[in-house]
């Protein structure tokens, strides 16, 4: 009875809406969005790179964040936009688990690197006279180079498994993009085994790393409160705060998104909670980290300055 059916290859993105007033305005939207959060996550990315005052882990795992940021933002948003003109909207099978796969590793890594900040901060604030030894930057290396592999490995587990379906019934992909949960709902044969897969690995990256994010973060409150300057509690909460928001905000969505029970068969949330994660927060991130540290802006401005005087100085030479 099978040997009759036609396997679906290529997909339709259905994406926000036919309106053709419309997607000029959320396709205006969505391109200042991308050249805000590509200039914003490469700008913190150089940044970091060229001042020495920014080497530290802290920021060592900040330009990491911002740089999966842009990736992720790069995998799925020019798709979208070329898509809001195009006719036929269609993206091959391969396409779409080449774009799930740059998705899942973005957001993976974010997971981890996010941990590595918690644990930095806990660091710095419950241990700060053996911040230089339990924060060396070997082991800094090694978490960055460790949550890169991590996001590597769960997003090839998740593509692998996707090998198992097989596609027979509507080629149309309610979504901007090609995630994972609108094709389990397309599929012909039971993805029982795949959405196993994400309860599995997807719930333990969450876990282990909203855990570490915890546990540091009820040190860090515990220290803060025996602080007795209120001085030192002012900074020590500063320093956490934004931080602490990008924490809420990410895995927030990734939870409801993912780990949410009747995940695979509900997707009237998928398109809101997907342009929050993928396109919201990597467009917040350079700004809830940039403009509440003095760090980043003393350095930023001390780059202006150069800049500044650089240009001044060519002119009187000539």
């Amino acid at each position: 009875m099978t040997e009759n059916v036609s396997l679906t290859t290529e997909f339709i993105l259905t994406g926000f809406t036919d309106h053709q007033e419309l997607k000029i305005l959320l396709f205006i939207l969505f391109l200042i969005i991308y050249v805000i959060t590509i200039l914003g996550n490469i700008g913190l990315v150089i940044l970091i790179s060229i001042e020495p005052q920014l080497h530290s882990p802290m920021y060592l795992f900040l330009g990491n964040l911002a740089f999966m940021d842009a990736f992720n933002s790069c995998a799925i948003t020019p798709k979208m936009l070329m898509n809001f003109f195009s006719k036929d909207r269609m993206i091959s099978l391969h396409e779409c688990m080449v774009q799930f796969y740059c998705l899942c590793l973005a957001e993976t890594t974010a997971c981890f690197l996010l941990a590595s900040m918690a644990y930095d901060r806990y660091v710095a604030i419950c241990n700060p006279l053996h911040y230089p030894i339990m924060m060396s930057k070997k082991l800094c290396i090694q978490m960055i180079i460790g949550s890169f592999v991590a996001g590597n490995l769960h997003s090839m587990i998740h593509v692998g498994f996707l090998f198992r379906l097989t596609f027979c019934k509507s080629h149309q992909i309610n979504h901007f993009f090609c995630d994972v949960l609108p094709l389990y709902r397309l599929s012909c044969t039971d993805p029982y085994i795949n959405e196993l897969m994400i309860f599995i690995f997807s719930g333990s990256v969450q876990v282990f790393s909203i855990g570490v994010v915890l546990l540091s973060y009820l040190y860090i409150l515990s220290t803060i409160f025996r602080m007795k300057s209120k001085e030192g509690r002012g900074k020590a909460f500063s320093t956490c705060a934004s931080h602490f928001v990008s924490i809420l905000m990410f895995y927030g969505s990734l939870l409801i998104m993912y780990i949410r029970p009747g995940a695979v068969d509900e997707g009237a949330i998928d398109i809101p909670l997907a342009v929050f994660y993928t396109i919201v927060i990597p467009l917040l991130n350079p700004f809830i980290y940039s403009l509440r540290n003095k760090e980043v802006i003393s350095a930023l401005r001390k780059i202006m300055e150069k800049i500044i005087s650089g240009r001044f100085g060519t002119k009187f030479v000539h």
